[in-house]
């Protein structure tokens, strides 16, 4: 086998091993049907036409129907190249483009012309830049909520999904200061194999993050993805721990390989398991949960922020976020 990636450049020794196991062939559960309604029809026309980019058409999201039917969409943000190699991203590792200013600006350009009821912001991890980012996830939550405030349906609402930031205390205050209406930090697995899947993360920082955003007023997510050899038990404590951390939202899911060059699938999570993950974390205490096969992170963000909100009004906790309900 090659020891040359697609990008040209050659292979890490993990990235070689990690190809020496087939791609898995995915059991009967795992598939989705097209599912194509009015407004769908609508987004995915518009988008042709404007030359817009999201996630969901480029990752092939296989929830991007039901998705663009509720006028949600996700986009990416800071280039394509991560400082950082998790083993499960698709998003290759290299050295990042010079940051793009108009980004921003561009990105609620595209939110306007799609209409967009929530839009999900997700981004690479920029260690190469002296605020890590930060400023390009704010502005581009500020750029949204600006370009739709005259919007007839209320502005559009913004999940921003972000890297750790190293937990660097100014970094997190400037996104924090952006208010979006979730703040999503997605731990994705367990302690005893977390540094192995993410060596550039920390599984404690991320805790640290969530427990910091809920802190600032924000309404905190997460995700988990199953399937990289984590045990059931590991799962159960991981939900506990992002739960004591703050997390109010928890999206859980099972891995899908993007190559061969990828961390192999230990194990597919039937149904059932995803049923009994999501009983067990209402029971903890989640707001909301959206637990399956095909999940998402961002899958149904705007109705699990909705819950969200409507929890903390059981509660009384306030929220930055309160007043664009």
């Amino acid at each position: 086998m090659s020891a040359v990636a697609p990008d040209g450049r050659k292979m890490l020794r993990l990235e070689v091993r990690n190809a020496q196991t087939p791609i898995e062939r995915k059991p009967e559960w795992i598939k989705t049907r097209a599912k194509m309604g009015p407004e769908y029809t609508k987004m995915q026309a518009l988008v042709k036409s404007e030359g817009l980019h999201t996630v969901c058409q480029e990752a092939g999201c296989p929830n991007i129907y039901e998705c663009w039917e509720d006028r949600e969409a996700t986009f990416l943000i800071g280039g394509d190249q991560c400082t950082r190699r998790c083993d499960f991203c698709q998003i290759d590792t290299g050295k990042p483009a010079a940051l793009d200013l108009d980004e921003p600006r561009r990105v609620g350009e595209s939110v306007v012309t799609m209409n967009l009821n929530y839009a999900t912001i997700t981004g690479v991890a920029r260690d190469d830049l002296e605020d890590g980012g930060a400023w390009l996830y704010a502005e581009t939550v500020r750029q949204i909520h600006a370009q739709t405030a005259e919007r007839a349906e209320g502005f559009t609402k913004v999940e921003l999904l972000i890297p750790d930031f190293n937990a660097v205390p100014e970094q997190l205050a400037e996104v924090f200061s952006s208010r979006p209406e979730v703040l999503a930090h997605n731990v994705e697995t367990v302690p005893r194999i977390f540094k192995r899947i993410r060596p550039g993360f920390r599984y404690e920082r991320s805790l640290e993050v969530i427990t910091r955003a809920r802190e600032a007023g924000l309404v905190t997510k997460s995700n988990l993805i199953l399937g990289m050899g984590e045990e059931r038990e590991e799962v159960s404590q991981a939900l506990r721990d992002l739960h004591d951390a703050g997390c109010e939202l928890i999206t859980i899911t099972q891995y899908l390989r993007p190559s061969p060059r990828h961390h192999p699938v230990e194990r597919w999570v039937k149904p059932h398991e995803f049923v009994e993950l999501k009983d067990e974390a209402d029971q903890i205490g989640y707001a909301g949960v959206m637990s399956g096969p095909l999940v998402r992170s961002s899958y149904r963000a705007g109705r699990l922020f909705q819950q969200a909100m409507d929890r903390r009004r059981e509660t009384g906790e306030q929220s930055v976020a309160a007043q664009s309900v």
